[in-house]
Formats: structure tokens, sequence, C-alpha cells
């Protein structure tokens, strides 16, 4: 073959492997980020006052975190839910049993008991306080008031509704976990014309007792005034059958002997009286 003059040599890799080695740095720091993320979201932080139900895919495994920070497993989710106390105010028209309707403001005070937070998560669509609570409330509501009369709702019988009401209520969401503190009774609006006929007969009621007492007041003066005459009595008979014509002369006696003895001038009259007492004329 013949030589045309041209050299022959090889080909140099000027990057000496340098591609493959940013290739794994890239990697290793791929890596990383995944662990730290990894690292992170296995902590979680509970707030004061709540508690945290864990699922895993969308399952309630049923563990309930209390409040603080705690190191889960990355793949579950943590859904906070409130145990505090919480308060639902109802505004609702009510009938009583003559079949009246009232307005009626009512506050329900409960919450959550932690040990069934889980269930409440998993069986209730959330807000629970929307799906249960207060369809209960309405509910248990109208059932007591419809056996009150207006009149006891408004005056006498509030606190006893009140306690029905509580009653009625731990009976349907007891269950559920859910603890009713207290039910108020905040106001209660009667029909204008009902209103100023329990008022005008509670007016009625007050005047009346008020008479009472004021004739029961005038019966114990009277009774005071007739025990303080007889006492007046017995005495002025105890001291009039104990004095006699003898000891009326003796302390005649003895009272001309002290005016005689007296430094003051006076006259003095011998044998005036029928008595035979002297009779004394006093000076200065």
């Amino acid at each position: 073959m013949a030589d045309y003059g041209f050299t022959h040599g090889k080909v140099v890799d000027a990057g000496g492997g340098g591609g493959s080695s940013v290739l794994r740095l890239i990697g290793v720091a791929f890596i990383g980020l995944l662990l730290l993320i990894f690292a992170f979201s296995s902590f979680t932080t509970i707030r004061t006052g709540h508690v945290g139900v864990l699922t895993l895919y969308g399952e309630v495994t049923g563990q309930v975190l209390e409040a603080g920070f705690h190191f889960v497993n990355p793949l579950k989710s943590v859904h906070e839910i409130s145990i505090q106390t919480s308060e639902i105010k109802e505004t609702a028209s009510v009938p009583s049993s003559e079949g009246l309707v009232m307005g009626l403001d009512t506050s329900l005070i409960f919450h959550l008991d932690a040990a069934h937070a889980a269930s409440i998560i998993k069986d209730v669509t959330p807000p629970y306080e929307d799906t249960l609570v207060e369809p209960n409330l309405r509910s248990a509501i109208r059932s007591v008031t419809a056996n009150h009369t207006a009149n006891a709702l408004y005056s006498s019988a509030r606190e006893q509704v009140a306690d029905q009401i509580k009653a009625e209520l731990e009976g349907q969401l007891g269950p559920r976990g859910i603890v009713v503190e207290k039910v108020l009774l905040r106001d209660i609006q009667l029909p204008l014309a009902l209103k100023q006929s329990i008022e005008a007969k509670q007016q009625a009621e007050q005047e009346s007792l008020a008479m009472s007492f004021r004739l029961q007041k005038e019966k114990q003066e009277a009774d005071r005034k007739r025990i303080e005459a007889e006492g007046i009595r017995d005495f002025s008979r105890t001291v009039a059958s104990g004095i006699s014509p003898e000891l009326l002369t003796w302390k005649g006696i003895e009272t001309t002997e002290n005016l005689s003895k007296s430094p003051n001038a006076k006259i003095v009259i011998i044998g005036n009286s029928k008595n035979g007492l002297p009779l004394v004329m006093g000076g200065q």
C-alpha cells in the first residue's frame, strides 16, 4: 500500500471520565435530598387541645397522638381534631304543649372524648359538629319543649327544660364520644299577647304575696300589742293585790322621815291627813 504521507494517530478523550463523576454527584445529592425529606416528614407536632389521628393510604389506623412532638411513619397522614370545650349556639322556633310557637336561643357546651377521635374521623363527615351535634341539638330542643307549657318555659321550668335537653343529648351523643357539659337556655321569645298575659299574672301573684305579707305583719303586731296589754294588766293586778293600807302607812312614815332630815326649808303640818301622817310642804 502506498504511503501518501499521512500520519496515523489515536483519538484522545479530553474529558478523562469527568462526565460520569458529575452524574454520580447529582445522584448522591438527590438521594441525600430524599433522605432529608424523609427525615423531616417523619416528625409531626400536635397542637395543644388537639389530638392527631393517623391514617395509612386513607385508612384509619386507630392510633391517636396526644399534643406534643412525635416521630411517625412518613407514609402515614396525621389528621388533627380538637378536644377542647366548644360552644354551639342554636336559635330555633319550637312548639309548646299548647301548640304555641316560640323562639328559643340555646347554647350547648361540649367537647370530644379523645378516645373516640379515631371513630369520629372514620365514621363522621367533617366537621362533626355540623354533621352530628347540631341536628341532634335541634331535635332534642323540639322534643323537650313540646312537653311543657309556654308559661312554664318562660318562668319556673327553664332549668328543668335545660336539664332534660342535656339528658336527651347525652343519650344520643354520648355513645359517639361527645361529652355534653351543659345546656343553656339564653332567651325565650313568646308571642306578644301571651307574654303580656304571663307578665300580668306574675305581677298579680307578686301583689298577692305582698298583701299576704302585710296582713301577716299586721297580725303579728296586733298579737304583740295584745300580749303587751295582758302583761300590763297582770302586772297591775299583782301590784294592786300586794298593796295594803298598812304598807302605804309605812311608806308614808319613811317618806316623812326622809323629808324631815332634808336641809331644805319646809313647813310640816301635823295631823292634817286622815291617816295621821304629817303634811310636809317643801320650800327650796
